[in-house]
């Protein structure tokens, strides 16, 4: 019997990211409980690095292994490229942060590692185990990192509920890969597309309805509309790193998987999900826009704003041409920018035992904290879409991706609510420069890394606003072999 080939290059970042996660737990258990744990950060960050080191070699070598459950296609190193900037801004950000609020633990650094290596699983398996190992690798570590502020009932209170509705969710997608694999006989995506089409089971009841399961698994990760109702309350219990890292690497990975077993192992029923997507993304951007003008606090605001950019993403995935896909790529890298950029001011304007997190809390500190407020503005703007910054070039290629698909309506209600967006973006600048505060915000120390994290997020944000092309080419270069 012939051995199957392992190649370890192939898995070479996954190996690395497992490696440091296990060695900054075993620093933290080796290291004196008096001394500062700020070196668990910085061997992090190492580990980041030399994993984008190890995956920058593997971009356009377009390599498969392990028996085709593991690829390292285009997709998949462009997707990793951004999980990787999302863990290491989000590790900047929580090295300051994490020491202020008591949790600069091992395992806090390890998990977001971990949760990492899941994210990067899910956008390299070819096969549905492969995917379903990845997707449960990053939610466990997620469902423990949202409750990482054991004192507080609300972060307790969010892991909890994204445990079970998370639980939930998984629950379905398990059984829709369940009737998938019963229908075709095979958890390969390929396989499963070649046997369709082969056999004709177009019509087939146990495919559809686990067309629907699959759909449902998938949106709880993406929090699209039915299935959002954890994101408002997780994202404002968690430690405000964490809420960052899953608006972006979460949403991202979602994403991923939904992209690579919708378009790879059932393209036949493309006719079917597209109705089913279309009517999801007018009610997720629907919802997350109107919902978000009531919000008082910032990260619930941001929350349901997360929710609206996940309608716009599935605009382009309607449309589900090569602009589409490339420009959800786009989207996710600029996304990621705007947003862990705007986490760090909510954090940056924090302080131990007062987060400062009401809308009102930003009244007046536009003088008081110009570079901070300036920041903040342009990220918001940023995700309102308006030029010349990343959000309005990443929105730009979704809704030529659908006008071009002849998706006419879809692109005009997307822009509507882009509209309707800019009113609460622009509420919190209004109320940064144009109002008097409401109380005095004192004592604010600026960590020098999450300074770093601001610094970077902010050129991201103007670099793939100013010069989208670069971006977009390695985009489009990515999903050749994927269509």
């Amino acid at each position: 019997m012939k051995l199957p080939e392992i190649d370890l290059y192939l898995i070479a970042p996954e190996i690395i990211l497992t490696a440091f996660g296990f060695l900054v737990l075993l620093a933290d258990v080796f290291s004196p409980r008096t001394e500062k744990k700020g070196y668990l950060g910085i061997l992090s960050l190492i580990g980041i690095v030399v994993a984008f080191f190890y995956t920058l070699p593997l971009i356009g070598s377009g390599k498969s292994g392990f028996e085709g459950m593991f690829t390292a296609d285009g997709f998949a190193l462009f997707l990793k490229v951004t999980f990787l900037i999302i863990a290491f801004i989000t590790i900047l950000i929580s090295m300051g942060y994490a020491e202020r609020e008591g949790i600069a633990f091992g395992e806090y650094y390890a998990l977001i590692l971990f949760s990492t290596l899941g994210m990067s699983l899910m956008a390299s398996g070819t096969h549905l185990i492969t995917i379903f190992l990845g997707l449960e690798t990053m939610s466990i570590a997620i469902y423990v990192l949202a409750g990482m502020l054991r004192e507080d009932r609300r972060s307790v209170e969010s892991a909890f509920k994204y445990f079970l509705l998370g639980a939930f969710a998984t629950g379905f997608l398990l059984y829709g890969i369940a009737l998938l694999y019963g229908a075709t006989g095979s958890l390969q995506l390929k396989e499963i597309a070649t046997y369709i089409a082969s056999k004709n089971l177009l019509r087939n009841p146990m495919l559809m309805i686990s067309l629907v399961f699959l759909t449902i698994g998938f949106g709880f990760k993406i929090a699209s509309v039915p299935f959002h109702m954890w994101t408002p309350d997780v994202y404002e219990g968690a430690p405000t790193s964490i809420t960052a890292f899953m608006a972006t690497g979460v949403k991202a990975a979602g994403f991923a998987a939904l992209i690579r077993v919708f378009f790879t192992a059932l393209p036949q029923f493309r006719p079917d999900w597209t109705s089913i997507m279309w009517l999801i993304s007018v009610a997720t951007m629907t919802v997350g826009n109107i919902v978000a003008i009531s919000q008082s606090n910032i990260k619930r605001m941001l929350a349901y704003s997360s929710i609206a950019h996940a309608g716009y993403i599935l605009v382009a995935f309607v449309a589900g041409n090569d602009i589409g896909i490339s420009g959800i790529l786009f989207y996710l890298m600029a996304y990621a920018f705007m947003n862990l950029g705007a986490f760090t001011c909510v954090i940056l304007l924090g302080k131990k035992g007062e987060e400062n997190t009401l809308i009102t809390d930003y009244s007046g500190i536009g003088f008081k904290y110009p570079l901070l407020a300036a920041s903040m503005t342009v990220f918001l703007l940023s995700m309102a879409g308006i030029p010349p910054l990343g959000g309005f070039m990443a929105k730009v290629y979704v809704f030529s991706a659908a006008v071009k698909e002849k998706f006419y309506w879809l692109a005009i209600l997307g822009v509507l609510n882009s509209a309707v967006s800019v009113y609460y973006y622009l509420r919190v600048t209004v109320l940064m420069y144009f109002r008097e505060p409401q109380r005095e915000i004192t004592g604010l120390q600026f960590s020098p890394a999450s300074v770093l994290a601001l610094i970077i997020a902010l050129i991201g944000t103007f670099y793939m606003g100013l010069f989208p092309a670069n971006v977009l080419s390695f985009a489009q270069k990515s999903i050749v072999g994927l269509m």
